[in-house]
């Protein structure tokens, strides 16, 4: 039989068993259904902002950067995906360029269980270095970045098991004393080609080269610059930031067309497609990437009707700079394919 009293009864009741879900599911975290991910819950069913799936980046009370997802690696990937970081790393980027006085150290994890087919020493560090060259390319000074890898055990791998979750720590501290020596697991980028800045000249590896005015500061206005003079002269494609494909201009297809006239009529010529870098990162890491763009544009010249055979590729690294690295449109200058007939 109900009474007056009826109701508050059932609602002190409620608020119990409320209060104990709470405490025993929240608090204490031992409700099955309600456990925190594990190293094997898949990354694509993680929560946005729990536990060490969320990204958070700190140096003391000067900076904080805060994201509600992560990197994601392929299992013995190299290139972290940023597609779920919620966010983007532009604040960071700009804190750093601000900031000289602060190094970043990016730290890059790995397992024993995947495979380094990278020429680093470890993953973890190749996993690091490819998020450096990320910042180095959005003109963060080389020098105010360090990276290093880690063995880690207890990775955040999807339960297929073949995408990592994280994988990427961040570090900051004041710039090292000129003469310290960096650790062999630790990679400071020094340059390998010495560069001279006088008033109106850039130093080369081979002669001084006139600037005749100032460098676009986009790959897209490097590429507009270039003027088609003759086949045997070189001229220089540009790619956009992580692209493929180099941006087509009426001076490039007037430089395709005409070589492809040339080469069907003079089998014997070929087209010499050499790839180039800036100083950022190691020697050999740099000859890989100029060669990977050459090839890139060769297979591109390809569907034109240039037959293989008359293609030569050719890779410089960053032997060959057009332009100042201590520069951001420097560097960006540097980062090209060069294509002439010979």
């Amino acid at each position: 039989m109900f009474t007056s009293k009826t109701p508050w009864v059932i609602l002190l009741v409620l608020w119990m068993i409320g209060s104990i879900w709470w405490h025993v599911c929240r608090i204490k975290q031992v409700c099955p259904d309600d456990a925190l991910p594990t190293s094997e819950t898949a990354a694509a069913d993680l929560p946005p902002a729990v536990g060490p799936e969320g990204l958070l980046i700190a140096d003391s009370d000067r900076f904080l950067l805060t994201l509600p997802g992560n990197f994601a690696f392929a299992r013995s990937g190299a290139l972290a995906g940023m597609n779920r970081l919620g966010g983007s790393l532009d604040s960071l980027t700009s804190y750093l360029k601000a900031n000289p006085d602060r190094v970043l150290t990016i730290i890059g994890y790995f397992t024993t269980a995947e495979t380094n087919s990278t020429p680093f020493a470890s993953l973890g560090l190749a996993r690091a270095e490819g998020l450096k060259q990320y910042f180095v390319q959005h003109g963060v000074p080389a020098a105010s970045l360090l990276t290093k890898g880690v063995e880690q055990s207890d990775l955040m791998f999807t339960p297929q098991g073949d995408s990592l979750y994280g994988g990427l720590a961040f570090t900051f501290a004041s710039p090292a004393p000129a003469d310290s020596a960096a650790t062999d697991t630790t990679s400071r980028t020094s340059p390998a080609v010495a560069t001279t800045t006088v008033a109106t000249t850039i130093a080369t590896a081979s002669a001084p080269v006139s600037e005749t005015a100032a460098l676009p500061t986009t790959e897209e206005g490097l590429a507009a610059a270039e003027k088609f003079t003759s086949v045997f002269e070189p001229i220089d494609l540009y790619f956009p930031l992580s692209g493929a494909t180099y941006i087509r201009t009426p001076e490039t297809q007037k430089f395709f067309d005409e070589a492809a006239k040339y080469l069907a009529k003079n089998r014997t010529k070929k087209l010499l497609i050499t790839g180039h870098t800036d100083n950022s990162g190691p020697d050999e890491v740099n000859l890989r990437l100029s060669r990977d763009r050459a090839n890139q544009v060769k297979a591109q010249l390809r569907k034109s009707g240039i037959e293989s055979g008359q293609i030569t590729v050719d890779a410089k690294g960053e032997t060959q700079p057009k332009a100042d690295n201590a520069t951001f449109a420097g560097r960006k200058a540097n980062r090209r394919v060069t294509v002439v007939v010979h």
